[in-house]
């Protein structure tokens, strides 16, 4: 295996890259400026040890804690639960949530060993208990472990006095066509439907 194979390979694990992609990828690179290479290289190179889970949230960041966590004109009251860091990314780039987040590193899935122990449940409790928060907006994804961890969720939180617990709503989405949308998706949107 010479470098262009190895290099196209690594390319390859990355999610959502193919063989084709990756090989399209490398073959740019190889066209691409030595100065950009190098650049892209360094920044790959030290990807992580200048990036780091915020340590009260979770998110990816450079600084500790978080430009989110840190800032102080963020609603303190209200924590977005999500399953993975760059759904924080995800979030803030609708612009539409000014609270604070809490990344849970993944989603309850006994199937593959993972339970609620695995998760950073028990930090979400501690936060929730030190006051100030009212709402915990669970945001873990529409599948069967996101809606697994979003019910343990809902029962673990409802114990805590005060605490309003709230599910992102899921259903058709904007361009869909009901001919297209799954039962799951159809059944979510009726459940979900909200008074005009």
């Amino acid at each position: 295996m010479n470098a262009l194979d190895e290099l196209t390979d690594s390319f390859s694990h990355l999610p959502g890259i193919g063989k084709k992609s990756a090989a399209r990828i490398v073959n740019n690179l190889l066209k691409a400026d030595r100065a950009y290479v190098q650049r892209f290289a360094g920044q790959l190179a030290s990807l992580q040890d200048k990036i780091q889970p915020c340590s009260i949230c979770g998110a990816w960041t450079e600084t500790d804690p978080c430009p989110i966590c840190s800032n102080p004109m963020r609603d303190t009251s209200s924590i977005c639960v999500v399953e993975q860091p760059q759904d924080v990314q995800t979030i803030e780039s609708a612009h539409e949530y000014a609270g604070l987040y809490h990344v849970l590193g993944g989603a309850i899935s006994p199937i593959d060993g993972i339970g609620p122990d695995q998760l950073t449940i028990a930090s979400l409790l501690s936060r929730v208990k030190d006051g100030g928060v009212k709402e915990v907006i669970i945001a873990t994804n529409p599948t069967v472990e996101g809606d697994t961890t979003a019910l343990y969720l809902q029962q673990v939180l409802s114990r805590q006095d005060g605490i309003k617990v709230t599910r992102l709503a899921s259903g058709i989405p904007v361009g869909g066509d009901l001919e297209y949308t799954d039962k799951l998706t159809l059944m979510r949107s009726f459940r979900g439907r909200t008074q005009i």
